[in-house]
């Protein structure tokens, strides 16, 4: 039976554990190992992701197979957008994938930001990504492209998809 906890600073070690695992099978066609690694230090370091929670107001959950996290989300407010909720990350482990921990975590996330009046979640994908269909499966759509760089000629090639909600 999944659970969804809360995930703060204490648990950043759990997510980047998990997104080192999951990006190793999401992004090995689409990532060379080198900007993998680029990526994975840059956006998911201690230093980040603790000012992501205390400045941002990201707020992370972590799906919990009785006491073994298996996937976790973050989402947040869209600055200056009323009503807009992004989502920033929603990784499960790649033996969970397919069995309705992803969509657990989009149902509980769009639960929470209902209670917020939100309207819309939006969100970007990496156009080589598998991971679109399963967010158009869930009433996603792309509604644009963006390519944007990282630093050390590195760029995110993504689409931006949305949900009304």
């Amino acid at each position: 039976m999944l659970n969804i906890l809360p995930a703060g600073i204490h648990e950043i070690p759990v997510i980047q554990e998990i997104a080192k695992r999951s990006w190793q099978v999401a992004y090995k066609d689409i990532l060379t190992p080198a900007q993998m690694k680029y990526m994975l230090d840059k956006l998911y370091s201690f230093e980040t992701l603790q000012f992501q929670h205390d400045k941002l107001n990201f707020k992370s959950v972590l799906a919990m197979d009785a006491d073994v996290p298996v996937g976790f989300a973050t989402w947040s407010p869209k600055v200056n957008f009323e009503n807009i909720y992004r989502l920033h990350k929603i990784y499960i482990l790649p033996a969970r994938q397919g069995k309705g921990t992803g969509r657990y975590l989009l149902e509980h996330i769009i639960s929470e930001i209902k209670n917020m009046n939100a309207t819309i979640l939006e969100l970007n994908v990496n156009r080589q990504n598998k991971a679109r269909i399963f967010y158009e499966k869930f009433g996603f759509t792309i509604v644009g492209e963006e390519d944007i760089p990282i630093g050390n000629g590195y760029f995110m090639n993504d689409y931006v998809m949305e949900k009304k909600v």
